[in-house]
């Protein structure tokens, strides 16, 4: 878009086949089909499905789409499309009929042994279906390839296992709605049909100069830098957060808000994060499928518009070390179909009952399965991040707040609460400025999962990664939760005193995973350790709980996961970490070898001609100086030779590890890493001592600071 003012609601959604744009185009007794379909959960019959084909396509070729995919997102942690034209066949007169069935938009197929299966397909095994999302909307993508019709579409394999993490998402979405309603029916509610997930993913993310990232193989190939010393400045002084945004940061963000204005996302927040070069966009909440396509489009976006601008995005979890990472902050909650939030606890919490029983429910939850939200966080890149003092530690703990955690202890004590903590009259001390109420509670930045009012904020996510498998996660603890506590309260003979001595019975047992204090403390990990709480370090060890008999038990009772399917995720995961980890010891020993010794040795070089030439021209010069300057960066060299030799090794001794997944990545884990960080150690040290010009790469200053 090229004028500088534009009004937001005139291009937002202008792009996407929503409710509007389909109550306009289909007619009447296809539109309430579709509705009463997805509503129901039903399968769409194939007459329905074919109107909306048509009438699909005709609004994407009006956009100027040529092509349509059924976007999805296997295992691999983006998302995947295969572009098909309109073109059906062509005419007696020469022409080209343009068609696109209900049978292509239901139901695409491609190869299904080409992603991650974790062997549930092998590579002779090669069918695999997708099948359309209709809660999700269709949306037409621009780009230098044109426009495309995108249909967000599940995953599957030829004998019907999930591929995907949109599959297990509408199934846990499923169970926690009609075990909820179960519950609600228990406190009177007659009106509500459905409970809804509810999710806003905040999104954290570098800019760099594009060239900058293009002078280092190892944001290329990892997306992080395996070497850099830290410049005279990083975050320290707290400048960034919050603050000024450079024009050509500006320039950028406009462009990737009217992106995402287009396709419906309601990109809302955006302003410098902690570290130099890093920022923050949050969108508004949307239903938990729908949101986590938004964050998929968000990603994809950043990026490409990144591109545009001379600029680079970088999603890892920790790009640079030494600065804050990137994380994404899940924002989740239920609300049903009505508009009612289960988590409002209302002005009087000690009085709502069923609050506090829903509160009482979570806390079971994240406690019995404290290792499967870990777990849901686990990534190669978060390891870098999570308990680092910057991001939550990797001990599960809530944090409900001063108000909450009084009713509670009042709960415990006494078997009833009576009352309700008040937030205050703020002085400013300023006459021109108001006085205001403050909440009743703090928050808490270093809390895992917080309780913020009506939502729960799950702090942990990494910043490339999709925000499906938390939420299947937490959906999934809740309908258990819910479950379990309607088959006591439906046999109840008095309701009021069974829910009484719940409320008080889950709020004993499971206080232990409450915490309000500092989660970056050491005493807090002592204190976890007393509690019993996990404290799950490293992806290889979080990845476990997905087969753990009560995991299994869990996801195969509802059916969001059979055991296969289990398996078959911690399979993926220990692949790819090891391959992920195999990728950056290698891109290590490439630049390495390739670069750094190179430039290290063309500077010794000339350190040694330099003190030739004096020592030619005045025999009696001083040059011990210049003489222990060549003799520290040669110790160095020989310690960078030493530990590249020692990483070449181990590398090779684990890419032999065949047909055990898990070892090689524990191998990895436990040997190959500790081989980068020694070698990475003396190339840093060397950084500070060559001659900028002469050292291969772009710095850490370079790259953070000039955006």
């Amino acid at each position: 878009m090229d004028n500088k003012y534009f009004n937001v609601a005139d291009i937002f959604g202008e792009n996407v086949f929503n409710d509007s744009v389909m109550q306009e185009r289909l007619p009447k007794k296809t539109y309430q089909k579709l509705k009463q379909t997805i509503a129901e959960g039903k399968e769409l019959d194939i007459e329905t499905a074919d109107v909306i084909a048509h009438e699909m396509k005709e609004w994407a070729i009006e956009k100027g789409a040529t092509h349509y995919t059924h976007w999805f997102q296997p295992l691999t942690g983006v998302t995947a499309e295969k572009h098909d034209s309109f073109i059906s066949a062509p005419m007696e007169n020469g022409k080209i009929l343009m068609s696109f069935s209900g049978k292509e938009l239901i139901k695409g197929e491609p190869d299904a042994s080409s992603f991650p299966s974790g062997g549930l397909r092998a590579t002779f095994e090669a069918r695999g279906y997708t099948a359309w999302d209709p809660t999700s909307p269709a949306f037409v993508r621009e780009d230098a390839a044109g426009a495309i019709l995108c249909i967000p579409t599940a995953f599957c394999s030829y004998t019907g296992e999930a591929l995907d993490q949109k599959t297990p998402l509408l199934r846990s979405m499923e169970v926690v709605s009609e075990q909820a309603i179960r519950l609600l029916r228990l406190f009177g509610n007659t009106t509500s049909k459905r409970v809804i997930p509810s999710v806003g993913a905040e999104q954290e993310y570098f800019l760099i100069d594009r060239e900058h990232f293009l002078a280092r193989k190892d944001l290329q190939y990892t997306g992080r830098t395996l070497f850099g010393a830290m410049p005279p400045k990083g975050q320290e002084m707290d400048d960034h957060y919050f603050g000024t945004i450079p024009e050509r940061i500006e320039s950028y963000m406009r462009d990737v808000n009217i992106e995402l204005w287009k396709l419906g996302v309601s990109s809302k927040t955006q302003h410098n994060e902690v570290a130099p070069a890093q920022h923050e966009l949050a969108p508004i909440y949307a239903q938990a499928n729908v949101a986590v396509d938004h964050n998929q489009i968000i990603m994809e976006t950043l990026r490409k518009v990144a591109n545009r601008h001379g600029l680079q995005c970088l999603l890892h979890e920790k790009p640079f070390a030494g600065v804050n990472g990137s994380g994404k902050h899940n924002n989740w909650s239920l609300v049903t179909d009505d508009g009612i939030n289960l988590f409002e606890p209302g002005k009087n919490p000690h009085d709502n009952i069923q609050f506090l029983l829903i509160l009482t429910l979570i806390m079971q939850a994240v406690d019995k399965h404290a290792d499967l939200l870990r777990e849901s966080a686990a990534d190669i890149g978060n390891d870098h991040r999570l308990g680092a003092d910057e991001a939550p530690p990797a001990i599960i703990s809530i944090f409900l707040g001063e108000q909450l955690e009084d009713v509670l202890e009042q709960l415990i004590s006494t078997g009833s609460a009576t009352h309700s903590k008040k937030g205050e009259k703020l002085d400013t001390g300023v006459k021109t400025l108001p006085d205001f109420r403050k909440d009743a509670t703090d928050r808490n930045r270093t809390s895992p999962f917080a309780f913020t009012g009506n939502k729960f904020e799950f702090r942990m996510v990494g910043s490339q990664d999709s925000v499906g498998e938390p939420n299947i996660v937490l959906n999934t603890i809740m309908a258990e939760a819910f479950s379990d506590a309607c088959d006591i309260l439906e046999q109840a003979e008095d309701f009021e005193l069974a829910v009484h001595n719940m409320i008080k019975e889950l709020a004993t047992k499971h206080q232990r995973i409450v915490f309000s204090g500092n989660g970056y403390s050491n005493e807090w990990r002592e204190e976890a350790a007393r509690r019993g709480l996990p404290n799950i370090s490293s992806t290889v060890d979080a990845i476990p709980a997905l087969t753990t008999d009560k995991a299994i038990e869990l996801f195969e009772r509802f059916g969001v996961f059979t055991r296969i399917e289990l398996e078959s995720r911690a399979e993926i995961e220990y692949e790819q970490y090891a391959k992920a980890i195999n990728i950056e010891a290698k891109t290590m020993i490439d630049v390495t070898s390739k670069q750094i010794i190179p430039a290290v040795m063309n500077y010794t070089t000339e350190i040694g001609l330099s003190i030739n030439t004096v020592v030619d021209a005045c025999p009696d010069a001083d040059v011990s100086t210049q003489r222990e300057l060549l003799l520290e960066i040669c110790d160095l060299l020989r310690d960078t030779r030493v530990a590249m030799s020692k990483l070449q090794d181990d590398v090779t001794e684990g890419q032999q590890i065949k047909g055990d997944n898990e070892k090689r990545a524990h191998f990895y884990h436990d040997v190959v890493a500790v081989d980068m960080a020694a070698l990475r150690a003396p190339i840093d040290a060397l950084e500070m001592i060559v001659d900028k010009e002469a050292w291969p790469m772009p710095s850490y200053g370079d790259m953070i600071f000039e955006v």
